[in-house]
């Protein structure tokens, strides 16, 4: 079949997309006129973020929700209900089933819908195309690949645009990437000097271009294509590359119009590539959840299998098996007997199934829903000069947040402010500092001898004298002038115009890029001669330089790095007439290559950054953020190691690092640097092995550089590991991007799986963030890309320590809490059903109503745990802050342990078997609870027993409660009346619409009973008090660090109302509370 798609193309003219390396887009669709040609077929421009439409939500959507195990179960088991002869009607399982998929189906389709209508708005833009000779306006959707459109000033780009003209006379135009990758700084963009000049639509219309270049891809700052204009039969190709590109969402500025041509549209744009699906994290508690489940599902089993058993084993004997008044039909005796086996297992299965909690998932997904509001609402976490709130991007995570383990922190712009303020200098090896602006000699003072004040850069004070720079200070000072990509805004009536040296562009800038590590950019002198300025790490500068003061300079910038300054080397190159148009050549053949053209710039980049003059190097402070070393030192007291990944040198990164309270003075120092084989790097590994054991040092800290990092992680993963982990602190510096992935990933996959959590600024951060369990981005100065692609965003390094020690604290005690009582109660609902079958001959009688049996987890038992899990608060927040210990308390899913969840399930056994044998004790045979004589019948019993079920789990999660609002007391007392209420009311009318109605009058008759009533107290009191004893006797003889801390300071326990901030729905209004004391 794909053979004959294939070998009918050519006749369809269908070309599959990226079936050839390259596309072709003639300009305006001026497609050629001689010989047979077959045009390709692009995507339209049509933007497609919705998942679903009208057509295919139902289904696509059940399909989805259907691969959850707990969905897919109950599906099962309302089949078979629907199929064989159940014990208990199909609407048990059918409704709640029913409930859980269309509230998920609902929210779902309520996102989509959004979607959709913000991908209409974008579709239907009004935009300018240049057809026909004239500009048409056209909607967004209808772009083609190939067609001229034009953009005005602060316009978003509609597709992926290859520059032609702009308004202005060199065809440059100013762009701004902040919804791409949150870079708000001006990007100039080029267009080629044969299309530049074509500034009208009739000029347009006239050009005769082809754009040769690769097909989409995802890569932002990547583009590789030859642009081949033909000018009076002559064709000329110019080469095409980032610079040329307009990325669609991007914004023009500076610029009153420009026209592009059209050449990615749709989903095919870089922007629409970049959509991809972060990969989905589960929580620590999602997992142990779905193990819980499994086991559950282990116990579901064992029950229908024993009843199976038992019940045949009892119809062994004759009587039992064919009693008088139950004869079986004709069908019955001749039935398989295997099938009649399956069928009765099925059955059991059926009436024992409400032991899998559905509605667990529904529960937890709204508890994390709603709980997520709580980070955004927290004024503690909000930064007032910049006016920005901690963001939640995944709710999945929340409980995450209080398990956390490691933390993996970037330095510039998350644990400093990013910004750069100049501090110092050296100058062909002589070094300047600056004070009150202006630049002076080491030694020196800032007092001018004669008076004048001479500035930074213009001017450099020495001895006696204010004079010009010497050749080599003032080709420093115009290399630090001229080597960036700033970018002045025209529309300022202030900006810098004119009076500046006369140098002039050659062949354009030599971009930054992370391999080289460096930038560097040709310039023309006022003579005529061509000059490369270019500047970078000292590691990527100092090895390619041949004259200056090379040591002098190496000297100065360890000294600069050793006060915590970045440092930055920089060098020149003077190129001969000859040389120049070698780089030229160069140059142009590596950028106008269509195959393997990053390969082939690299190569000539290495050719031209060489033989180098080393002109100087700078110092610049980046300032510590308010709190980083308080925030640490908490981190620290929480039992959480941090991590400093950074790419400065290791020098400016210890000093830092002590500084900020990373490294403490005290602290036994290791190095791991400058390792050049493995043998050398798995030795000096044993050494610092060694040195940790010998060493009676209560912290030790690793400093490791990127280049030892690599060849740690290569066979020395278990040697390393081991050392990382008996160090308090580890420092790596002069890390790439991917390395810093490449160490979360050791840390997460390492046999003890402890939880990682990754913080960052910048996009260098992404791949650590996306990495590590929890991704956390800093709103810095380094765009929203770190942001964009994390899990929560605060503003400031400092919020990281409430984030953990208090919401992350509570995220986790309420769904532990929560998971453990679902499975509890579903214990205590199905195990008198189980036991029930011991007295009705396994019968399949079921105990309850069906209408109990279907509202039991819906309506009667869901409220309380619910408002529970959002406003539980077993300290107080001011306390959790104070005193980060209290973390260690939750730490390793010690709250979700197996003998945590053993306890619970065997409390819900235990209650189970309190209600139903305390109920049957009270109504045991010759017992008479009615005022007339008469007895209780089956459904009086099974009432009995599911209110007191009710009433006990109900009070058991009032016992958990530690911090009472007025919304606990209402759901908790409310549950319990509604429960009786709508009991009368059910049982008290008889419902046309029901088909059968066994609950009538049977609650008015169990509560018009003085003895049921006593029994009800009694039996609850039974299954309550032991587990207060045990929670008085615990806290009094083995207290955890928690529970001192509830007690307050005037000695004892005592109950006391405060005023606290509402931690709930109704934002931060307050509210007056009760702490409910064990």
């Amino acid at each position: 079949f794909y053979k004959w798609i294939t070998d009918s193309m050519p006749e369809t003219g269908f070309d599959p997309p990226h079936q050839s390396e390259t596309r072709t887009v003639y300009v305006a669709n001026r497609f050629p006129q001689h010989g047979h040609y077959i045009p390709q077929r692009f995507a339209d421009n049509r933007i497609i973020s919705s998942k679903y439409t009208v057509w295919n939500f139902v289904p696509k959507n059940l399909f989805e929700q259907f691969r959850r195990i707990a969905n897919f179960y109950f599906l099962i088991i309302f089949l078979v209900q629907l199929m064989i002869d159940t014990p208990t009607s199909p609407v048990t399982s059918g409704l709640p089933l029913f409930f859980v998929i269309t509230v998920t189906a609902i929210k779902q389709g309520y996102e989509d819908w959004l979607r959709h209508k913000a991908d209409n708005e974008v579709n239907g833009a009004p935009v300018f195309v240049v057809r026909s000779g004239s500009l048409v306006q056209t909607r967004s959707k209808n772009i083609r690949v190939g067609d001229i459109v034009r953009v005005a000033k602060d316009e978003t780009f509609p597709a992926d645009l290859v520059l032609l003209s702009s308004d202005r006379a060199d065809g440059t135009c100013h762009v701004t990437t902040a919804s791409l990758d949150g870079e708000t700084n001006l990007k100039t963009h080029y267009s080629v000097a044969e299309t530049s000049v074509c500034q009208s639509v009739s000029q347009m219309e006239a050009l005769q271009a082809v754009v040769e270049c690769q097909q989409p891809e995802a890569d932002l700052y990547r583009f590789v294509g030859r642009m081949t204009v033909t000018q009076h039969g002559e064709e000329i190709v110019r080469p095409l590359g980032p610079e040329n590109l307009l990325l669609r969402g991007a914004r023009l500025k500076n610029t009153k119009e420009i026209y592009g041509v059209a050449v990615y549209t749709g989903m095919e744009s870089k922007m629409a590539l970049n959509y991809k699906c972060k990969s989905q994290k589960r929580s620590a508690v999602e997992k142990s959840m779905n193990t819980f489940l499994i086991i559950y599902l282990g116990i579901l089993l064992f029950e229908a299998v024993l009843s199976t058993i038992l019940k045949y084993a009892w119809q062994a004997e004759e009587k039992w098996d064919e009693p008088f008044y139950n004869q079986k039909t004709e069908q019955e005796r001749n039935s398989s007997p295997i099938l009649k086996f399956i069928s009765d297992f099925l059955a059991f299965l059926v009436l024992y199934n409400f032991i899998i909690p559905i509605s667990l998932y529904v529960t937890v997904e709204m508890q994390k829903f709603l709980g997520s509001f709580f980070i955004g609402w927290d004024l503690d976490l909000y930064h007032e000069e910049s006016d920005q709130k901690a963001q939640v991007n995944t709710s999945d995570l929340n409980e995450e947040l209080g398990q956390v383990e490691y933390v993996f922190t970037d330095k510039t712009g998350t644990l400093t402010e990013n910004e750069m303020q100049f501090r110092e200098c050296s100058i062909n090896g002589t070094k300047y500092r600056e004070v009150n602006g202006k630049l002076v000699p080491e030694g020196m003072t800032d007092d001018s001898p004669d008076g004048s004040t001479p500035h930074l850069v213009t001017h450099i004070y020495v001895p006696f004298t204010v004079f010009w720079q010497t050749h080599t200070e003032l080709l420093f000072l115009k290399a630090v002038s001229l080597c960036h990509t700033v970018q002045i805004s025209y529309d300022q009536p202030d900006c810098l115009v004119g009076g500046g040296d006369p140098f002039s562009h050659a062949n354009g800038n030599i971009r930054f890029d992370a391999d080289r590590r460096r930038m560097s950019v040709i310039l023309q002198t006022p003579s005529g001669g061509k000059v490369l300025f270019t500047k970078g790490a000292e590691s990527a500068i100092l090895p390619f330089t041949t004259s200056g003061e090379i040591e002098k300079t190496r000297l100065h910038v360890d000294e600069f790095a050793l006060k915590g300054l970045r440092t930055l080397v920089v060098a020149c190159r003077h190129f001969s007439p000859e040389e120049y148009i070698d780089v030229d050549r160069r140059l142009n053949a590596a950028r106008t290559a269509l195959q393997q053209r990053e390969e082939r710039l690299q190569e000539t980049f290495s050719y031209i950054e060489r033989d180098l003059q080393l002109l100087g190097a700078t110092g610049v402070e980046d300032k510590l953020q308010d709190k980083v070393q308080e925030t640490i030192e908490a981190l620290r007291l929480a039992g959480i190691k941090v991590w400093v990944l950074t790419g400065d040198k290791h020098e400016t990164a210890v000093s830092v690092s002590l500084s900020c309270g990373h490294f403490h003075r005290t602290m036994n120092i290791l190095e791991l640097l400058q390792q050049r084989s493995d043998n050398e790097c798995a030795e000096q590994l044993r050494r610092l092995a060694r040195r940790i054991k010998e060493d009676h040092v209560i912290q030790h800290g690793l400093v490791v550089d990127g280049a030892s990092l690599s060849l740690a992680l290569r066979e020395h993963e278990k040697l390393f590991m081991e050392v990382c982990k008996n160090c308090s602190a580890v420092l790596c510096c002069r890390m790439a991007p991917l390395q810093k992935a490449k160490v979360v990933r050791l840390l997460k996959t390492s046999p003890e799986k402890p939880i990682t959590l990754a913080i960052g600024d910048g996009a260098n951060d992404v791949s650590m963030i996306q990495e590590a369990h929890v991704g956390i981005g800093i709103m810095g100065k380094e765009g929203r890309q770190a942001v964009r692609n994390s899990d929560y965003a605060i503003a400031r390094f400092k919020f990281l320590a409430k984030l953990l020690l208090v919401h992350g604290h509570f995220y986790y005690i309420r769904i532990a809490t929560l998971v453990q009582y679902f499975f509890y109660k579903n214990v205590c609902f199905i195990t008198p059903q189980f036991l029930y079958q011991f007295f009705c001959l396994f019968s399949q009688q079921t105990l309850y109503d069906s209408v109990y049996l279907t509202l039991y987890n819906i309506c009667f038992t869901s409220l309380p745990i619910l408002v529970y899990s959002l406003f539980e608060q077993l300290v107080h927040p001011h306390i959790l802050q104070n005193k980060p210990g209290l973390y260690r308390d939750i730490s390793k899913n010690s709250m979700l342990s197996f003998r945590t969840f053993l306890y619970w399930t065997l409390l819900g056994f235990c209650h189970a078997f309190v209600f139903f044998f305390g109920s049957y004790i009270l109504m045991g045979e010759d017992t008479t609870l009615m005022g007339n004589g008469q007895m209780f019948g089956n459904w009086t019993f099974g009432t009995l027993v599911f209110t007191v079920m009710v009433i006990t789990v109900t009070l058991k999660l009032a016992l958990e409660t530690q911090f009472w609002t007025w919304m606990n007391h209402f759901v908790t007392w409310g549950s319990i009346a509604f429960y009786f209420i709508f009991s009368l009311f059910y049982g008290g009318i008889i419902w046309p619409f029901l088909h059968t109605q066994d609950m009538y009058f049977v609650f008015v008759q169990l509560l018009s009973s003085g003895s049921a009533w006593f029994a009800i107290i009694i039996i609850v009191i039974t299954c309550l008090f032991p587990d207060v004893l045990k929670k008085v006797f615990y806290r009094h003889l083995q207290p955890t660090s928690t529970q001192k801390s509830q007690v307050t300071r005037g000695g004892g326990v005592e109950a006391q109302r405060t005023r606290a901030k509402c931690d709930g729905l109704m934002g931060n209004c307050l509210q007056v509370v009760v702490w409910k004391p064990l």
